[in-house]
């Protein structure tokens, strides 16, 4: 499994829309809201055999209100 961090900028006023539509699809491990550029964090597993972008762009990036998104790779666990 690849952990994969995601940041998501929404559009004004749709926040807890955007939250709730990825707490629907059920591909988070972790859902936070933040403060600064992004309005959501979300912590997801992506299976080793999956393109990532692929993954993200297919099963996240489609939700309406989404503006922007930062994605971070991570590698290995200390």
């Amino acid at each position: 499994m690849n952990c994969v961090f995601v940041q998501l900028q929404c559009a004004p006023g749709t926040t807890y829309k955007v939250a709730e539509a990825i707490m629907d699809r059920e591909i988070h491990s972790e859902l936070y809201s933040t403060s600064g550029h992004y309005d959501l964090l979300l912590k997801v597993y992506i299976p080793a055999d999956e393109d990532v972008g692929k993954f993200i762009t297919g099963r996240l990036l489609d939700i309406e209100g989404i503006q922007r998104s930062l994605t971070t790779m991570t590698f290995k666990a200390f």
